[in-house]
């Protein structure tokens, strides 16, 4: 199957990016599952295993963008990672990663990354967010600081982890973008990436992510218990669904949250491992770690055709001699364990992976 992904920015990043490292990882994961894979993405772009071409997102968001102009073989899917006006008349899909305004509903294309952002967008069709476990470290043994690892944004709450941790006191790491004004407790030291960033995730006592605003699926939270990291969260957006009692706690405030530091030591790294290590096809909890022996036709998670829905059918542009087969999109239930060519590895709702649009002004 040839799949065309678009991201509108320059990929990989080397620090701050959660959604760009998604598509990096998803394509890669499809080109290592037999798919033919272009990415469209922005100038200077390139990514180990995939084929990319480098285009302006001005050009793919313009009325009448044609993806023959790019592409020399017929598509059998495009997956948008950003808004798009007009998408050309190709199957396509699409994934919301940040919030709409209030009142904006998903669209049949659009597939969410939690329940919860599903829940509040108007749809039951929602794919979690994950990482490629061979990026980072599991560490069972932990260093004497807690972590911190976000823009500083107020809407991720780093400074109820700061007041946390000169309320104790204990030392605290804050990974983000700008720098405030500090205690001897708290140290600073701005953006991270690469190996500085695996060492802080795997070295950390747990990861604060006191966030004060609905988050979709955060990827900083995976990376975390990928490393074996507990993770100290509000029960805001998505957190719910990713941090378990094996994994870290769910805390209303400062107190609470607090509380549950005191009992970090109590956390079973070993069983969030053992989470983890259970299927690779889910890595942390998503598709985008795939395994070939977990999917049937060799796809997980990504519908292979536009959407069989009244409000979704648009006419062909005959791009190749093959029209692309056209799947009805169904959702799973914890008690069916398969449907059609998709299964949802955690038995949670869910059925397709689709693109990654961010809104303007979401904080990420």
């Amino acid at each position: 199957m040839h799949i065309v992904q678009f991201q509108h920015t320059r990929v990989p990043v080397e620090k701050y990016g959660g959604a760009q490292r998604i598509v990096v990882w998803l394509s890669q994961a499809l080109v290592e599952m037999g798919h033919d894979v272009t990415l469209l993405a922005g100038r200077g772009s390139k990514v180990p295993g995939v084929r990319v071409v480098e285009i302006d997102a001005e050009t793919v968001r313009a009325p009448g963008f044609d993806p023959r102009r790019y592409i020399s073989h017929p598509v059998d899917i495009m997956h948008y990672h950003s808004t798009v006006l007009n998408p050309p008349r190709v199957p396509y899909v699409e994934t919301l990663h940040g919030n709409m305004g209030p009142g904006r509903a998903a669209s049949p294309h659009t597939i969410c990354v939690s329940e919860n952002h599903a829940r509040r967008h108007g749809t039951s069709a929602y794919v979690l967010n994950g990482v490629r476990l061979d990026e980072y470290e599991f560490r069972s043994r932990k260093s004497d600081f807690d972590l911190f690892l976000a823009r500083l944004h107020s809407v991720k709450g780093w400074r109820i982890a700061v007041a946390a941790a000169k309320s104790v006191p204990f030392k605290l790491i804050v990974a983000g973008g700008w720098r405030p004004s500090f205690s001897r407790w708290v140290k600073f030291v701005g953006e991270v990436g690469g190996a500085r960033k695996r060492e802080l995730l795997a070295g950390a006592r747990c990861l604060w992510m006191p966030v004060q605003w609905e988050d979709p699926c955060p990827v900083n939270v995976l990376e975390a218990l990928a490393s074996g990291t507990p993770v100290l969260a509000t029960p805001r957006g998505s957190l719910r669904e990713l941090v378990g009692a094996d994994g870290g706690g769910i805390g209303a405030g400062v107190a609470e949250l607090l509380a549950l530091r005191s009992r970090v030591e109590q956390f079973d790294s070993i069983a969030v491992d053992g989470r983890l290590q259970k299927d690779p096809a889910t890595a942390t909890f998503s598709t985008l770690v795939v395994s070939p022996r977990n999917c049937r036709e060799g796809l997980h998670g990504l519908v292979v055709a536009e959407l069989e829905h009244p409000r979704a059918r648009q006419p062909l542009d005959p791009i190749g001699e093959v029209e692309p087969q056209v799947l009805e999109l169904e959702m799973l239930r914890p008690d069916e364990g398969v449907v059609g060519p998709f299964r949802d590895p955690l038995a949670r709702d869910g059925g397709v992976l689709a693109a990654i649009r961010l809104e303007q002004g979401d904080p990420g």
